[in-house]
């Protein structure tokens, strides 16, 4: 919920507000790029904090600020209170995909199961399908953007509540009782790991930013743009738990050597064809691999840090976060200067295809240092 609301609606909600709130391409970067920020900032806080009832407090706060933050987008059309909204939102967003993975992961490992996210991160993909519904089934009802805002904000109150009532809590009896022995990795694996990282980042913000105003804005396309969004959540949804499968017969490294070319080809295919079942292949391509990237590295962190996860999770997600900060005012920078996001693709793909060199790298050094039956196997 935190990650669907406060991130992912947005993507959806960029044309509406860029059509009836007269946002422009690169004001729409620009709040993407403070939601990032956000998001980054969450991270930091979150490394930072090292009591495990601090975490778990913190991430019910944030259930609590995503649905206030939502539904308060619909009391301004000021860009900057927008802004300081959307960044709030990113913090909040911080509290799902890190703080939630930590506990989870800790929880998994003292009750003896696989530390793989695979089931927790297929709900991101639920969120994008139930945002997706919502967003088609209330413009169907000409709804404006307030309303669409509003709208989100409820299913928010509704979805926030499993959210806050399942998380697991860190401690039995007032302790913590993990005594799982850490694997950490060598400085140059994470120093690789990160800038590969850093790279899915950019390839990430670029796409689930501006996926759906592309597709919007392409001739012959007008009207679709939800449709590939709700398929990049339909994709999303079990991508993880496949992507858990892939991970255990040929490691971690390779499946994510995997996910990082078919995101590559996903986000390059509009530009060599943009006609709709292209367009639809590359939302599928895309939504199947965006999140099994960060499942896969955040699950590694599961296998590096077993007793404090969050230690690896955060130091990727810094370089993830980097990215994400960059990526979205560039790409609205280059859409306002050229009249289009073509050159905004070309850059993401190119990204990416550093991003693969850093991981093939990451391939050799696995082999020689680890072997076969290594930590990532």
């Amino acid at each position: 919920m935190t990650v669907g609301v406060a991130r992912f609606s947005y993507s959806l909600l960029l044309p509406i507000m860029q059509d009836g709130a007269g946002l422009t391409e690169l004001g729409g970067g620009w709040l993407a790029t403070t939601n990032f920020m956000g998001y980054m900032a969450g991270v930091l806080l979150a490394s930072r904090l090292h009591n495990l009832n601090y975490k778990y407090n913190l991430h019910r706060a944030y259930l609590v600020l995503s649905v206030v933050t939502s539904a308060a987008m619909v009391f301004t059309t000021d860009v900057v209170v927008w802004a300081v909204l959307r960044f709030i939102a990113g913090i909040c967003a911080s509290g799902g995909f890190i703080i939630a993975s930590g506990l989870i992961l800790k929880w998994l490992v003292k009750n003896h199961h696989r530390a793989e996210l695979g089931i927790h991160f297929a709900g991101a993909g639920v969120s994008i399908i139930a945002t997706s519904v919502l967003v088609e089934v209330m413009l169907t009802l000409s709804a404006n953007w307030q309303q669409q805002w509003l709208a989100l904000a409820a299913m928010a109150v509704i979805v926030a509540i499993p959210a806050w009532l399942w998380i697991p809590h860190p401690f039995v009896d007032g302790q913590d009782v993990t005594t799982a022995k850490d694997n950490p990795p060598s400085r140059v694996f994470t120093t690789f790991m990160m800038l590969a990282y850093f790279c899915a980042g950019y390839g990430y913000a670029v796409s689930s930013t501006f996926i759906v105003g592309i597709v919007e804005r392409t001739q012959g396309l007008e009207g679709r743009g939800t449709l590939a969004f709700l398929l990049i959540g339909f994709a999303a949804t079990p991508a993880t738990l496949v992507w858990d499968r892939v991970a255990r017969r040929i490691g971690y490294l390779h499946a994510l050597l995997a996910a990082y070319v078919l995101q590559m080809v996903g986000i390059i295919l509009p530009l060599l064809n943009d006609t709709l079942p292209i367009v639809l292949l590359s939302a599928l391509l895309f939504g199947g691999t965006f999140i099994a990237c960060v499942s896969l590295v955040l699950t590694m962190a599961g296998k590096f840090f077993p007793s404090n996860p969050a230690r690896f999770m955060g130091v990727m997600t810094l370089a993830y976060g980097a990215a994400q900060i960059i990526a979205p005012v560039f790409t609205g920078y280059l859409a306002e200067t050229f009249g289009g996001y073509n050159l905004g693709l070309y850059m993401s793909a190119g990204v990416m295809v550093v991003g693969t060199g850093f991981l093939l790298r990451l391939v050799n050094l696995e082999r020689r240092s680890v072997g076969k039956e290594g930590v990532l196997r």
